[in-house]
């Protein structure tokens, strides 16, 4: 009974292994190159909540995309609740994938430039916890909270099947990108079409 539950998992994980992370090939152009298509439905949405910690607006309506929790990779609780109210970008990525190493700087430089505007959260996965705290650390990305997401529960949430991957939630929480920019390119755009 056990090998039943288990082919199915060792099966997804070789699935995101095999998918992701390979050559940051296809086009340089910072346009919508390896993005699927955006959920064009209105997410569910939860009543005003107050966010004591200052990540999101006061006050927002929480939509379901953010209805979640997790842990940060130092072993803090994370509520997505907080970030209800700003436009979020949720970069997907693995320790040990060479093409999240490429996305770091950028991502970091949009984190650092629209602080206080627009929330930017790493969802690491596919790795124990310590790696992870590792690629944050070797990465200078410590400006920003990345999720520790051993368990793959919020790459489920959104349905992530490789690593390196964004996904933009404008103020409402509507998906309005989701997709792969080589080396971070075009992030600054995207974010910049939310924040006017």
């Amino acid at each position: 009974m056990r090998a039943r539950t288990l082919l199915p998992a060792t099966l997804a994980a070789a699935l995101l292994t095999v998918t992701g992370c390979g050559s940051e090939g296809g086009s340089d152009s910072a346009g919508d190159a390896g993005a699927s298509p955006s959920k064009a439905s209105s997410p569910a949405q939860t009543p005003a909540a107050s966010n004591g910690n200052g990540s999101g607006a006061e006050g927002a309506v929480v939509p379901e995309a953010l209805n979640f929790t997790a842990t940060t990779v130092d072993g803090k609780p994370f509520d997505a609740k907080t970030l209800a109210g700003k436009p979020t970008v949720l970069w997907f990525w693995a320790p040990w994938c060479p093409t999240c190493k490429g996305q770091a700087t950028e991502t970091a430089k949009v984190a650092a430039s629209n602080a206080g505007k627009v929330n930017v959260v790493g969802v690491a996965g596919l790795d124990k916890n310590a790696a992870m705290r590792d690629f944050v650390s070797d990465t200078g990305t410590g400006s920003f909270p990345h999720l520790s997401d051993e368990k793959g529960e919020v790459w489920k949430r959104f349905k992530i099947t490789q690593q390196s991957f964004y996904v933009i939630l404008d103020q409402t929480g509507k998906t309005v990108y989701e997709g792969v920019l080589p080396g971070g390119k075009g992030l600054a755009d995207k974010v910049a079409g939310l924040t006017g």
